[in-house]
This record gives C-alpha cells, structure tokens and sequence, in this order.
C-alpha cells in the first residue's frame, strides 16, 4: 500500500487517517494570542498548544471544522518570519463560515482590520477580506445564495462589459 511505511516492527500510514492533507502553518510573533484569536473567531478547536523552552507558546495545532491549522512562533530553527502588519502578507488563508457579518464583528472586538468590506459576490457568497492582529489576511465568506454555471458566467460578462463602458 502506498500510504504505509514500515517502522522497525509495525507498519503505520504515512498521512494519518485524522490529518488534513495541506495544512497551513502561520507564523507569528505571539503565537498564543493568534491561537486564541483563531479559537474566538472562527470557532477553532485548539487540539494542542505546547510552550517553548522559555516558557512562550511556540506551536498550536487547531481545528476549523474539519480542517487542520498550525500556528507557530518565529523561532531561529524555522525558516519563516511572522507578516508585517500591514496587510502585505503574500498568502490569504479563506474560510468559510457559518455567518460571515458575525465573524467579521468578533475579529474586530478581538484587533483585526477590515481590509474589505462584506459585499455580496457574483457567484453566491456574502465575502470580506480581514487583517488579525498578527498580520495575517483571511478571506471569510458565507454561501447566501446559490448559482448556477450560467447564472456565474452570465453574471461576470455582465460586470466586465459595465467595465469596459466606464
């Protein structure tokens, strides 16, 4: 079996059955406080959360739904830096979730920046573009309305051509 490799007596999965295939890992500053914004906001269950040898959080294994998510801390050993604050970070992390107006509130009482605004979007979800206070950008978006192939294309012609005539 492909997925198997062999251990001096016993035979273990190579990707185990309880892991997400891609798993992001933030870096960030101040791991913990980005763990707990991550548990208040998107509802994430924290399956791990283990200190440094002084004491700091330097890693957090999370759950959004079904998907898998670490968080670490800027260590000499690790090869990547924590974003700047200032919405630049090269990678946005999407997530859906269950009300995406709600969402934006709490990230807002918990420090993180509207970087868009919610808007309704031409395929079906209600989108907003979020900073958190460590500098990573997440797009959270809610299904509010469903569309067909069609509906999507015809939508998106529509919005090139009024483009085109401004």
């Amino acid at each position: 079996m492909q997925n198997e490799v062999s251990s001096a007596s016993t035979k273990v999965k190579g990707i185990p059955d309880n892991s997400s295939i891609i798993m992001p890992r933030l870096i960030c500053k101040d791991a913990g406080v980005e763990i707990d914004f991550c548990a208040e906001v998107f509802e994430a269950k924290v399956l791990n959360r283990r200190p440094g040898p002084d004491g700091i959080v330097w890693h957090g294994l999370l759950t959004i739904r079904e998907e898998m998510l670490m968080i670490e801390a800027e260590v000499p050993a690790l090869p990547g830096k924590a974003p700047a604050l200032d919405g630049s970070s090269p990678v946005m992390i999407f997530v859906y979730v269950p009300d995406v107006d709600r969402t934006i509130e709490l990230a807002i009482e918990r420090g993180a920046k509207v970087v868009m605004p919610a808007q309704n979007q031409f395929w079906g979800d209600r989108l907003a573009v979020i900073m958190d206070p460590a500098g990573h950008v997440w797009t959270v978006a809610s299904r509010v309305e469903e569309t067909t192939g069609q509906e999507r294309t015809d939508r998106w012609s529509k919005i090139l051509s009024d483009k085109q005539q401004a």
